[in-house]
């Protein structure tokens, strides 16, 4: 099905937003759409066989590669439902954990000295994971924000310009390793790609969550610029670009501290720079960056599919209500990972929310729970697959 836009009557979406250890919530969320989808259409489909474009950032970049990369059998590597199972064995090696004293001082050092990790384990395990698959060998189009520091701008790796571009066909593994490289947490990633004719490009990259923490947008320009090209070379293409109503779109965020006040202006006026980059074991630059991002994206999206009533084609889940350790990103002990395995099954359980337009925050809608609207959704890709699987 992946990428077959000519056949379908829809495009459709999955955009999985970055946030750290907070990826087991999007996780848990896929793991249910995934066995929803295997009731409609038999236990051997995955997310991958419904998609035409995956999109993810650092944490979503993983699990985008993780469910779309090919293995030996050429189906994905991994299953939905094996995604929690996967971050609870490997979180606490990523993010070690330390007690609470010396961490403080360990950490407040590491802010001036260098990253809060060494990125080893992480850099180990997506290299042993992806090997030397590179992005155009995806079982569907993938497209992956990183940040180029030295060019200081975002660098949008994607399948098609990868199977176009020989110097845009990265191994997988070091753009998962680059999009993953969050400022004070992680070091930068460097890597270079050659083609065939012997000319190179440099890559100097950091996490992509600093451009695009939300990778939805990205993704619908993607797709935009592909139905562009196509309905330039193929008379019979009928879907316009940005056409909502020919679109399926689902969006799932790692989770926000919206009601948790954080941050206050009272303090945040006496920090120089050390304050804004490390503050009571928290980095405000980075999180404002990242959630900004975030909700920047989905503001914009939900008013382009709310003013063309459309709503129902974009599924959004969110959860803004984090408190505590489940807000952060890198805080990998067993009882917290626990904790955020919950917050994922919870948030099925939850009313469907959108964004309100004026407020920013999310509110429910009279419309069921998340649950019942990914069942709902689940049943518009199964819909869809059929289609272009009928002769």
């Amino acid at each position: 099905m992946a990428a077959d836009f000519g056949k379908g009557k829809m495009v459709t979406i999955l955009s999985i937003d970055g946030g750290g250890i907070r990826g087991i919530i999007p996780g848990t969320i896929l793991a249910f759409l995934e066995s929803k989808l295997q009731e409609l259409d038999g236990p051997d489909v995955r997310i991958v066989d419904y998609f035409d474009v995956m999109a993810g950032t650092s944490t979503g970049a993983l699990v985008t590669s993780m469910l779309s990369a090919p293995n030996e059998n050429n189906r994905p590597l991994y299953a939905a439902k094996d995604l929690t199972k996967f971050y609870l064995e490997h979180a606490p090696k990523i993010f070690p954990q330390r007690n609470h004293l010396l961490s403080s001082v360990v950490n407040l050092f590491g802010k001036v000295m260098g990253p809060k990790y060494d990125g080893k384990y992480l850099r180990s395990l997506i290299n042993e994971l992806l090997g030397d698959l590179t992005i155009k060998q995806t079982l569907t189009h993938v497209v992956i924000p990183t940040f180029d520091i030295k060019l200081l701008q975002p660098v949008i790796f994607n399948t098609i310009e990868a199977r176009w571009k020989e110097l845009q066909n990265p191994r997988l593994a070091d753009v998962c390793i680059s999009t993953s490289a969050a400022p004070t947490f992680f070091p930068g990633h460097e890597f270079q790609t050659k083609d065939s004719r012997g000319n190179t490009r440099n890559f100097d990259m950091v996490d992509g969550g600093v451009a695009a923490n939300n990778p939805t947008l990205a993704a619908i320009t993607h797709v935009t610029k592909e139905i562009s090209l196509l309905r330039r070379t193929m008379e019979f293409m009928k879907i316009k670009p940005m056409e909502t109503r020919r679109m399926l779109v689902l969006s799932l965020g790692t989770g926000a501290p919206k009601n948790d006040s954080k941050y206050c202006v009272s303090k945040s006026s006496k920090w120089g720079m050390l304050g804004w980059v490390y503050s009571n074991g928290a980095t405000p630059i980075v999180d404002i960056f990242s959630d900004a991002s975030s909700d920047m994206v989905d503001y914009h999206i939900s008013s382009i599919f709310q003013s063309t009533y459309c709503d129902k084609h974009y599924l959004r889940i969110q959860d803004d209500t984090l408190t505590g350790d489940v807000s952060s990103v890198d805080i990998a002990t067993k009882d917290n990972l626990q904790k955020l395995v919950n917050v994922g099954e919870n948030l099925l359980k939850k009313p469907l929310s959108r964004v309100n337009l004026e407020s920013g925050k999310f509110e429910p809608v009279d419309e069921g729970t998340n649950e019942e609207a990914l069942f709902e959704f689940a049943k518009m890709l199964s819909e869809e697959r059929k289609l272009r699987l009928s002769p």
